[in-house]
């Protein structure tokens, strides 16, 4: 038997009271948990998922309306909503239908994504497009009308509550051999996520992204999916649960002193991550330096850090 969160759950006022989330991509995998998770701690939840294939094909209802139904039979709040946030009109009429049906928005947790995996030699416009559209359309888009919204109160009244929570990837940080277009779109996702708490911060909203290890319809299609198959028995690690845990916290109060912060996540783990930052320097007085500057003083350059790509 695996240690992993319940099924069924209580709705507990505390961390979310009273706020208002949407949530893309939330009728499966980590979007649904951080449904689930927010609503459980008192966020009245819109639930967004058109319902398509990991590969962004077809369309189906049933999985927002499933944990739509799951938050309401637990005594909370929630509503589904169909948009394609991918389009510019669809994002806005999302943050529309929260200030129409509870006169407020607090929270926008992006999610939604598709895969479309390729080698780079190998790969299709199409294929890139789609991956482009979904991950860094779909997030920008959300966040533009949001922060709009957000702007405007905060020039009435002085300050707002806005948390924008975004889904990066450790392709995203590190780079990833076979998937280029995911990778470049996550990492896209990750210096958005810098732009808007800079942006948004004196209005205060706050921003943050996550790179969520879980078991997923995207974990289970990667080559090396078995390791975040389900164990026999001890504590599941790679419950999809255990990332919207620090979701809920994101979203809250008690995050008022994170912004522009990144996050790898997963069962048992929390992990503060910072991008580019200076790791050596060469300098040349009176004048530029030169390829063969370089050439000569490459040792200096480096010294003994790692040749190979990354980032963290």
């Amino acid at each position: 038997m695996t240690l992993a969160p319940r099924v069924g759950y209580a709705i507990r006022m505390g961390l979310l009271d009273g706020k208002v989330a949407i949530v893309t991509g939330a009728g499966r995998g980590l979007g649904r948990e951080e449904a689930l998770a927010l609503a459980r701690h008192g966020a009245q939840v819109i639930v967004n998922d058109i319902g398509t294939s990991l590969s962004g094909e077809g369309k189906d209802v049933s999985p927002a309306d499933e944990v739509v139904g799951a938050i309401k039979a637990a005594g909370g709040s929630a509503s589904a909503n169909r948009e394609d946030i991918s389009d510019w009109n669809g994002a806005r009429r999302s943050v529309e239908q929260a200030y129409d049906q509870h006169g407020r928005l607090d929270i926008v947790v992006n999610n939604a994504g598709v895969l479309r995996d390729r080698m780079s030699f190998n790969m299709s416009e199409e294929e890139f497009d789609l991956v482009m559209r979904v991950h860094c359309k779909g997030h920008f888009a959300m966040i533009r009308h949001a922060c709009e919204r957000w702007r405007e109160l905060a020039k009435r009244d002085g300050t707002t509550y806005g948390r924008v929570i975004n889904t990066s990837s450790e392709a995203g940080l590190m780079g990833s051999a076979g998937n280029a277009n995911y990778a470049m779109a996550k990492a896209a996702i990750a210096a958005l996520t810098i732009s808007t708490a800079r942006e948004m911060g004196k209005y205060g909203v706050r921003a943050s992204f996550i790179a969520p290890r879980a078991r997923t319809r995207m974990t289970l299609s990667m080559p090396n999916h078995a390791m975040f198959d389900e164990p026999e028995s001890g504590f599941d690690v790679f419950h999809a649960a255990w990332p919207a845990e620090l979701v809920v916290f994101l979203a809250s109060e008690h995050a008022n002193d994170f912004n522009g912060q990144g996050f790898v996540v997963w069962g048992g783990q929390v992990v503060l991550v910072r991008g580019w930052h200076i790791v050596n320097q060469i300098t040349k007085d009176g004048g530029a330096i030169t390829a063969e500057d370089l050439v000569q003083r490459k040792a200096e350059l480096f010294g003994d850090q790692p040749r190979e790509p990354g980032f963290l």
